[in-house]
């Protein structure tokens, strides 16, 4: 099949752009390296949509929340992501966490089922010099075509460092000292696993933590900072005694039903499958070596017998300077027919990728049909992603970042207190009229 688009990445972004193409009958090749013999350090299978690290897509609530808002909206424009996240959903109270192996299923078996859509196991090395190309290969692209996007862009790509944390088998958990309860006690269901700490616990566990041996990346640690949204703990650990407390570990609202009280600091897990056998720590990424991370986790009360489906990892993130490089329709500028898709582009998240892969999809439907792409409005999560990324951003201290409200034109009538709710009121309502006047054929074909 000679194709019209080329895509280059099969995970979040890529599959959900061929997904977004190939819907509106474009001949669509989606070209991806794992199942060739090829496979990135994070990535443990070859399956498409891939998650790598948490099998949670945060918050889904799209009336106080700017990623579950973005959820919405992605559900308004037929997202393949969110349609397989439904299908493979486990409880996590006002989460939308998956079961990622059913995800992925998901996500495959509606891409291969489209007739237009061809999706070869292949390593791309550089950049193609002609045709309508989507570049979605994440922030772990292979280094041979990271060379040639670098090449290409004139510039060197910017780092960052990830981590991934580990998961526990569920049968291994004492519930005799742990005990359920919902996130921070926040909503009705019970959905996360908590390990409370009393101050001496934690204190051995901190120490623990600034002791134990780290994985060594010196061809390229020193000149590369850590993401907020995916910090290690030990370098949490390193800012203060009481970091943990205010972030992962934190105990407020969890009452230890053994004592009526809260601990003093508290690990939480969240369900990681459909059945319930194996749940991830939450914000317990790590670079501690695997001996290191068995040793110290077994001390966290209710994990002395547990075992590990996961050990946490690190790796490093590339993406670009995009409100340098890129259009307003994620062209390269000096080769347009290039675009790029997911967090290449310096979003962050999976949702995020997933939504500029839609939009990268959507804008080369629309480009292929000769018809004038309308961007969605920036009072939408989409929109405000878009404009972020393509040039609002500050260039020079450009860092990857997540959908976030700070990233919408301000409320300034409005009472504090509602501002979230009229932020998500606004987005709804001016998505609602971006999708009856701009091109509707084209968008929600």
């Amino acid at each position: 099949m000679t194709h019209q688009v080329h895509i280059i990445g099969g995970g979040l972004a890529g599959s959900e752009a061929a997904w977004q193409l190939a819907r509106r009958g474009v001949r669509v090749r989606l070209s991806e390296m794992r199942g060739a013999g090829e496979r990135s350090p994070a990535h443990q299978t070859d399956a498409l949509a891939e998650l790598v690290c948490s099998n949670s897509f945060r918050s889904d609530d799209d009336e106080k929340n700017a990623v579950g808002l973005l959820h919405h909206e992605m559900r308004q424009l037929d997202s393949l992501v969110m349609t397989a996240a439904a299908k493979a959903q486990v409880p996590a109270g006002s989460a939308l966490a998956v079961d990622r192996d059913v995800f992925s299923a998901e996500v495959e078996a509606a891409l291969a089922a489209q007739p237009t859509l061809e999706i070869v196991r292949e390593r791309i090395d550089c950049l193609p010099e002609s045709g309508l190309t989507i570049v979605a290969t994440g922030p772990l692209t292979a280094a041979s075509l990271a060379d040639s996007i670098g090449a290409a862009t004139g510039a060197d790509s910017l780092a960052f460092f990830d981590a991934i944390a580990p998961i526990v088998h569920r049968d291994t958990i004492d519930m005799d000292i742990c005990w359920m309860a919902s996130r921070w006690d926040k909503g009705e269901t019970k959905d996360y696993i908590n390990c409370p700490m009393n101050k001496e616990q934690y204190l051995a566990f901190h120490a623990g933590l600034l002791a134990g041996e780290k994985t060594s990346f010196k061809e390229w640690e020193a000149n590369t900072p850590y993401f907020d949204g995916c910090m290690p703990i030990e370098v949490m650990a390193e800012r203060g005694l009481d970091t943990l407390r205010f972030g992962p570990m934190k105990p407020v609202g969890l009452d230890d039903p053994r004592t009526g009280r809260w601990p003093h600091a508290v690990v939480q897990l969240r369900q990681d499958n459909k059945l319930g056998t194996i749940w991830n720590m939450v914000g317990f990424q790590t670079k501690l070596k695997h001996a290191e991370q068995v040793r110290l986790f077994r001390t966290i009360p209710g994990l002395e017998n547990a075992e590990f489906a996961r050990l946490g990892g690190l790796h490093r993130n590339t993406f670009l300077n995009s409100p340098v490089l890129l259009d307003r329709q994620f062209r390269l500028k000096t080769a347009p027919h290039i675009r790029f898709g997911g967090q290449i582009t310096g979003c962050e998240g999976y949702v995020e990728s997933a939504a500029i892969g839609l939009l990268a999809g959507m804008m080369t439907a629309i480009e292929i049909s000769g018809d004038t792409w309308t961007p969605p409005p920036r009072t939408t999560a989409l929109g405000a992603l878009l404009s972020h990324i393509t040039g609002d951003a500050e260039a020079d201290s450009y860092q990857p970042m997540n959908v976030n409200f700070g990233l919408f034109p301000p409320l300034h009538d409005v009472k504090k207190k509602q501002r979230k709710e009229a932020y998500t009121s606004r987005a709804k309502a001016d998505l609602s009229t971006w999708l009856t006047s701009a091109e509707p054929a084209e968008l929600t074909a």
